[in-house]
């Protein structure tokens, strides 16, 4: 049976890089594009059918951002499939960031310049607003949302018929620093990006404590830097262009600069069901049942200063108290929306 796989944020970037190996890799798969805007989807799809005429590429209008364009989204997805063995949670957002020029050019010329743009720390802030559900909004678009998403595909995804994968794209700007579980939806910082991607991670491993007995396995991937819409709205492009020769040489002395989004979703397509085996100084990757992946490791796409790309498991920076401690927080939080969306439909009604 063709494996039935669901992709947010598919339309651009990493996520339009992803479903094009996914589509090479395997042509009978049937794909489903999640996106919010559906007019990029449409382009989105007519590339990925000019390079795979005849495959089963399918559109889902969903905004991750908005708990009811979720759920609206969950029920046309149960209409259609059985069951969702692949839940690609790529879509995110760095609205208005803002870059400290003074760290930028002190850190340009210091031995800090490649952890700076690999993490972005003491480098990027960002400019947050709230949503109509009440909520931060990145905090909704990069984890509540998809945490939603999921609880409403619950039938799909634990499914006796095999086990099923939600990969989330992390980052390596998720920092433990700009987390707190008394604010984790970071209103009061800026920072919002890096708390949000460390927030996935700490989802990622209360979802597998919760979720693998039922079958659902979650990992968590990090692209490395790439250039993608996201990235060039941090500066501006001709900035880009003019450091874009540093990078490349930067890239000898460091594997995370995998810099395209092909590379970038090298890791996506590899950790989905892989396991790491060391042979001849080279890491290869066979495919195998992800319950053999650890739960606790961010799987990292890296490329080496000659542009080959290859995948490392990574121990993230995280206690699995605090990831259980998040994930009741956000259950508590889901039933608050819920309740809030439910008075309002009811409202609706009797106008």
């Amino acid at each position: 049976m063709a494996k039935v796989v669901v992709v947010t944020g598919a339309n651009s970037g990493i996520g339009l890089a992803l479903c094009e190996r996914l589509l090479s890799d395997d042509a009978q798969i049937r794909l489903c594009l999640a996106c919010r805007n559906l007019e990029r989807a449409e382009a989105a799809r007519a590339v990925l059918l000019a390079s795979h005429p005849g495959s089963d590429v399918s559109l889902l209008n969903v905004d991750v951002g908005c708990v009811k364009s979720i759920v609206k989204a969950a029920e046309e997805l149960k209409r259609r499939y059985r069951r969702v063995d692949y839940l690609y949670l790529n879509a995110g957002i760095m609205p208005n960031p803002r870059v400290s020029f003074k760290a930028l050019f002190t850190g340009l010329f210091s031995r800090r310049a490649i952890s700076m743009f690999a993490t972005g720390e003491g480098l990027l802030t960002q400019e947050d607003r709230v949503t109509k559900d009440g909520l931060q909004e990145v905090f909704e678009t990069n984890v509540f949302g998809h945490f939603i998403l999921i609880k409403e595909l619950e039938s799909l995804l634990c499914n006796v018929e095999g086990p099923s994968q939600v990969i989330w794209t992390s980052s390596s700007n998720a920092r433990r620093s700009a987390f707190s579980l008394t604010d984790y939806q970071h209103s009061q910082g800026q920072e919002s990006y890096s708390s949000s991607k460390y927030a996935t991670d700490l989802l990622s491993v209360a979802l597998n404590k919760h979720f693998n007995k039922q079958g659902l396995y979650s990992s968590v991937i990090c692209p490395g830097l790439v250039m993608t819409n996201l990235t060039y709205g941090i500066l501006p492009s001709f900035f880009w262009s003019i450091i874009m020769p540093i990078m490349l040489l930067i890239r000898i002395f460091t594997n995370t600069f995998t810099l395209t989004p092909y590379n970038g979703a090298e890791a996506l397509v590899s950790s989905c069901c892989s396991t790491i085996v060391l042979f001849l100084g080279k890491l290869w990757l066979f495919r195998q049942k992800p319950e053999s992946l650890n739960p606790l490791a961010k799987y990292h796409s890296l490329t080496s200063g000659f542009g080959n790309s290859y995948v490392e498991p990574i121990k993230m920076d995280l206690d699995e108290d605090t990831s259980e401690n998040f994930y009741q927080k956000l259950l508590a939080l889901e039933q608050q929306v819920r309740e809030r969306m439910t008075r309002t439909e009811r409202k609706d009604h009797c106008q």
